[in-house]
């Protein structure tokens, strides 16, 4: 409600000349109280709110602050692994360049073998020494240590890109994105439906999308309470319901908006990048093409990818129009 209020006043000053505007004429405000009582009022109202928005940034402060410092600790752990293993390196080479020589100052790899002793004097060779336990040990530990590194990088580099705008798709229903205190919708509408023609129901654990005349498109049960005096609904264009879903706790991703849809990695999102507004250009341009397919397929229209190649096909007919594709058949 407040969100379709900014939009058709446009702009802040004009957005509380409307709500004092409606205080003054359907409230006592301001004749039920002197005007002290009411500038007190106002100044309470707009700390309480200033308060939240303080504390939320203190905590992304914080929540900045530990990451650069696991950075530098991480870094700090790399730079001194690097260092340890240069050393052995320059350990290793010294020990290469060290010649042994003999008894007599001779390398002992340039004097020629002396002649064995006869077979009465001369004693059978010692044993090699093996190390065993201190081998098996040491195996253990590569073993250990190369199972678990091999695990951390497999974590770390999965290949699996963030999901775009910390939601995703859930095919033939909608498009969702999520920051930590709301959740947004795009549902995709035959063009012309009216706000009548539609039933839509926001419950705090429960959301129901119809058409009266139509199908069912979302009756399932939400992954998480909501906050319904915060969550609205508008219908954009005629061809598109947005929703913003306010959650009950604002410090938490979701994996997914009802249960039984899809769920996203949570541990992929990226808090900077929470808001359609503020994606960078290719994630932003990724979120409006699933959105725009979600329409195109509601209205059994191509895709973006089916309409590129429809038009890679007409012009390949046009550039040979001595070919027949009258039975040719394209996927």
């Amino acid at each position: 409600m407040f969100m379709n209020l900014a939009q058709q006043v446009r702009g802040i000053d004009p957005l509380l000349d409307t709500f004092f505007g409606f205080l003054r004429r359907k409230t006592d405000f301001f004749t039920g109280a002197d005007d002290q009582q009411a500038m007190k009022k106002v100044m309470e109202a707009l700390m309480k709110q200033k308060k939240f928005v303080d504390d939320d940034k203190k905590k992304a402060e914080e929540k900045k602050a530990k990451k650069a410092k696991e950075a530098a600790a991480l870094k700090a752990k790399k730079e001194k692994k690097e260092k340890e293993r240069l050393a052995k390196e320059a350990a290793k080479d010294k020990d290469d360049g060290v010649v042994e020589l003999g008894s007599n100052g001779f390398d002992l790899d340039t004097v020629p073998a002396a002649a064995p002793a006869p077979a009465s004097t001369q004693s059978p060779p010692n044993p090699p020494k093996t190390e065993t336990k201190e081998k098996g040990d040491g195996g253990e530990g590569e073993g250990e240590g190369g199972g678990e590194g091999g695990k951390d990088e497999g974590e770390e580099s999965d290949g699996e890109p963030p999901p775009p705008g910390n939601g995703g798709t859930v095919e033939g229903k909608y498009v969702w994105t999520q920051t930590l205190q709301e959740l947004s919708l795009a549902v995709a509408v035959p063009p012309g439906t009216k706000g009548r023609d539609v039933n839509v129901v926001i419950g705090k654990s429960k959301l129901k999308i119809a058409l009266k005349n139509g199908p069912t498109i979302v009756d399932a049960p939400l992954h998480k309470p909501i906050i319904i005096d915060d969550s609205f609904w508008t219908l954009e264009d005629g061809c598109q319901l947005q929703f913003s879903l306010s959650k009950s706790n604002q410090m938490e991703w979701w994996p997914c908006v009802c249960e039984g849809d899809p769920k996203i990695n949570t541990q992929k999102v990226q808090p900077e990048n929470s808001k359609l507004a503020d994606l960078d250009g290719e994630t932003r341009q990724t979120v409006e093409k699933m959105m725009f397919d979600q329409r195109q397929k509601a209205m059994g229209k191509p895709t973006a990818d089916e309409q590129k190649k429809i038009d890679i096909m007409d012009k390949f007919k046009s550039q040979h129009p001595e070919m027949d594709f009258s039975k040719a058949k394209f996927t």
